[in-house]
């Protein structure tokens, strides 16, 4: 597969481009009913970004570079927020919101 703005080769699982950043199409969107949960399926600490990120549909290493630049420039704000959000945000517990498929009953015939 390959990016539709950039044209570099990604691999078939890849929801960004990982040189401009475009959505390349192979994840799905989320449903219009997202709530913004903690993400511990693609956590590196807590979550918090990772659930910021699919929220607002971006990729998540942009969420982590913006949010480190903020606790920089602020003078430490920025770690107290995450903190705060870790808190305050309900976990997903794991659950791969773009792979839940409700599953029926098989019925031995």
């Amino acid at each position: 597969m390959f990016c539709t703005r950039c044209g570099v080769e990604l691999r078939s699982e890849d929801c960004f481009c990982s040189r401009c950043g475009h959505r390349t199409g192979a994840c799905r969107p989320p449903s219009s009913g997202t709530t913004l949960l903690l993400d511990k399926r693609n956590k590196k600490i807590a979550g918090v970004c990772a659930g910021l990120a699919r929220y607002f549909e971006v990729d998540v290493n942009l969420v982590r570079i913006a949010w480190l630049v903020i606790t920089v420039c602020t003078g430490g704000m920025g770690l107290i927020a995450y903190l705060g959000a870790w808190l305050i945000l309900p976990s997903d517990h794991g659950a791969d919101p773009s792979t839940a498929i409700a599953q029926t009953p098989q019925t031995a015939t």
